[in-house]
């Protein structure tokens, strides 16, 4: 699916569980420095604590916990300027946010989304898990069971944003909105799925080793954050 006639890296980091609002925060900067080409492609994967963010065309009413709630349940909410509807973000899902130039591989938004759901259906496969698309909605799906939403912004080929994969997430959460504004559809994870608590670590390896493949990187570069951050954020090349 890629261009391998150049060769092509990008930096990862594992940001670990940070706040919604921090991690959003690095995102604009990170995108600033890769479209200004001071840094190379970049891909974070991270936990949020319990967060519901709204992108632009959200429908608010989409919202079903009162303010009440939110707070007794400490959930934060953000209206944010990814495409698609309202999500939910926790402990014990993978977020992953690519920082990348499309211009590099291909300009084709399009196709970005449907390599992002790839490599998430590859990572799916590696458990013997068969999943794939539904052509009226974004993300990945088991059937009719939604496992990973989807949702992204490009501007000037530069992407910002990316996908929600659960894992080991508490889908009693899912019940305080709409997922992406779909009622007749249900929400799942892969704990759920495979009735056992699973290894992040280990996805994260996969979704790591398939995010390389899918988008014909030729090798990354592992980054400790704390090192990471103090690095890229003060200028310094790493």
């Amino acid at each position: 699916m890629a261009n391998r006639s150049t060769y092509r890296t990008f930096d990862y980091c594992d940001l670990g569980l940070v706040d919604y609002k921090e991690a959003w925060d690095l995102q604009k900067k990170i995108f600033e420095l890769r479209r200004g080409n001071q840094i190379p492609d970049t891909f974070f994967m991270l936990q949020h604590p319990h967060t519901y963010t709204l992108g632009k065309v959200a429908d608010k009413s989409n919202l079903l916990s009162s303010e009440e709630q939110l707070k007794d349940a400490r959930v934060s909410v953000y209206e944010i300027d990814r495409g698609g509807d309202i999500t939910y973000h926790g402990p014990g899902q993978i977020v992953g946010y690519p920082i990348i130039s499309l211009s590099g591989w291909k300009e084709d938004t399009h196709l970005y989304l449907r390599s992002l759901e790839e490599i998430i259906i590859q990572t799916l496969s590696s458990y013997g898990i068969e999943s794939g698309r539904n052509p009226k909605y974004t993300g990945v799906w088991i059937g009719d069971r939604k496992i990973a939403a989807i949702g992204i912004k490009v501007s000037r080929w530069i992407t910002m944003h990316g996908f929600a994969f659960n894992i080991n997430t508490d889908l009693s959460f899912f019940n305080g909105i709409i997922p992406c504004g779909i009622k007749e559809k249900e929400v799942t994870s892969l704990q759920k799925e495979l009735g056992r608590e699973i290894d992040i670590e280990e996805v994260k390896n996969i979704l790591l080793e398939k995010f390389t493949e899918v988008f014909g990187y030729s090798s990354y570069s592992v980054n400790e954050k704390d090192k990471y951050l103090k690095n890229v954020l003060t200028g310094i090349q790493i």
